[in-house]
């Protein structure tokens, strides 16, 4: 995926939490111009980033649970607070945790932390399963995505 904003996945407890990481390298494209002299990773890269990682453990929660590999989707983000700007060359931790997981969707507490301290957190609703697959081929080809997506993200996966 060309903007997959999570370098790895250190952490994930199927229905509980997620936690993953990303450095942000000084020549990434968005510094040139966000903002010139005073380079930040723009707030909604951080969102989106929190948004893969809860993907992520929506996913492989769901799989578990109930034996299908949902597509989650990033329908709402509620109380979005931004505390500090993210420089080039920094690791951020993002952290997920489950707010409420139903049969199409699923609600996450997300948090990204620079230092151990807080730089942006939300609250995300997700739904998946809302417009059904074309075909199995199809319901395969998604799991087989998200299958390999997750194992290079977290080289703990236990399946």
């Amino acid at each position: 995926m060309r903007w997959q904003w999570l370098d790895r996945i250190d952490e994930m407890i199927i229905a509980e939490h997620a936690v993953g990481a990303k450095s942000f390298p000084e020549d990434t494209f968005f510094f040139r111009d966000h903002f010139p002299g005073f380079p930040v990773v723009p707030g909604v890269i951080l969102l989106e980033a929190m948004a893969q990682l809860s993907g992520k453990l929506i996913g492989y929660t769901v799989r578990k649970q109930r034996g299908d590999w949902p597509f989650p989707i990033l329908s709402m983000a509620e109380k979005v607070k931004f505390r500090k700007f993210v420089p080039p060359e920094t690791e951020v931790l993002f952290e997920a945790q489950f707010i409420a997981l139903r049969d199409e969707s699923a609600q996450m507490k997300v948090r990204t932390r620079m230092d151990g301290r807080v730089v942006a957190q939300a609250e995300q609703t997700f739904v998946f399963n809302a417009v059904a697959l074309d075909s199995a081929e199809e319901s395969a080809r998604v799991e087989r995505i998200e299958r390999e997506a997750l194992r290079s993200l977290w080289p703990g996966c236990p399946d």
